[in-house]
């Protein structure tokens, strides 16, 4: 990667700094690892801070309609309180240890379309400046891919996955926002079901599993939304196969608990705009949003996200977030 120009509040002629996650992607839970890389300006410069914010990009419901912003949903700091010498080089090595609910951006090596990043904050002298952004790719915990998988298995594919602003009723839910995995009906489920709906809330544990089915209306009855919950352990040995289909026979048939309005509540989208109610599932059938369409078809999970290929406006759109964010440093 390339030094970053911290003009802005810094000013031409002030230190830049490069932040370099190591290779590999991280899981939710577990540790990010990397160095930040800094280098000194045309003259001497005191660090008072280096900080890494984990950043995201949401979609958020409110009286207005739909909208997308970047959400902070953790900050670190991992070095500071040194000078740096005029053209000097000096390198920050850290660990940091990601929160449980951080949602997934790949499956077995594909994406998904979700768009994670960590983002450097350098405090120089009291100025600060955001000078570098950098693309965060996280893998499925262990029990979550063999849920996935077990999906696949069973002839679900995979149709788009977001992040969505607000609160899982009733649940443990720590970040501000929740991942949906939004999968095609399995063929034996299709007379049954438009789609399934599927969030991860991890912790230290286990993970509570939320499923949501878009169910199709009767002859003489409208379609409606089912949910319902399943609690998994990290280490568990189940017969995912079995479990997951089980799971999937109850939802389809399950009409009652928790009910269908309300289950989901959503605060107030970006700070300073108020509080919002709660809202019916209506909000998500809003279809894929910004970088959530990811091609897929009957192919399945495991097979093919997974065996499926990026839509290219997820990769533009991907991609677009990092450089403009760059683009923004060096105006």
């Amino acid at each position: 990667m390339v030094f970053k120009r911290l003009l802005g509040s810094l000013g031409v002629g002030g230190p830049t700094v490069d932040t370099v996650l190591d290779p590999g992607a991280a899981r939710p839970g577990g540790a990010l690892t990397g160095q930040v890389h800094l280098k000194g300006g045309d003259a001497d410069f005191d660090i008072e801070h280096i900080t890494l914010e984990l950043v995201a990009r949401v979609e958020a419901e409110h009286s207005e309609g739909e909208s997308e912003g970047v959400v902070t949903f953790e900050r670190f700091t991992v070095g500071g309180g040194f000078r740096l010498g005029a053209g000097q080089q000096h390198s920050v090595p850290f660990t940091l240890t990601l929160p449980w609910e951080t949602p997934i951006t790949e499956l077995y090596g594909q994406g998904l379309g979700i768009v994670l990043g960590v983002r450097t904050e350098l405090a120089v002298a009291g100025a600060k400046d955001k000078g570098d952004l950098d693309q965060l790719n996280i893998a499925p915990l262990p029990a979550q891919e063999a849920i996935l998988e077990a999906l696949g298995r069973l002839g679900f594919g995979f149709k788009s996955a977001d992040l969505e602003y607000g609160r899982i009723g009733g649940s443990g839910q720590q970040l501000p926002f929740y991942q949906e995995i939004e999968l095609t009906p399995a063929p034996q489920y299709a007379h049954q079901v438009n789609e399934i709906e599927v969030t991860f809330l991890a912790g230290p544990g286990g993970i509570e599993v939320v499923l949501e089915a878009d169910k199709r209306g009767g002859f003489l009855s409208g379609g409606h939304d089912a949910l319902t919950r399943f609690t998994v352990g990290h280490h568990d040995s189940r017969d995912w196969h079995a479990e997951v289909d089980g799971w999937i026979r109850q939802l389809v048939e399950h009409r009652a608990a928790y009910g269908s309005h309300g289950a989901y509540g959503h605060g107030d989208p970006y700070p300073g705009h108020g509080h919002g109610g709660h809202h019916g599932h209506d909000h998500h059938r809003s279809g894929p949003g910004m970088g959530t369409a990811v091609a897929a078809g009957a192919a399945g999970l495991a097979v093919g996200v997974v065996g499926g290929m990026v839509a290219a406006e997820v990769v533009d759109e991907v991609g677009d977030f990092f450089e403009g964010d760059e683009e923004e440093d060096e105006s």
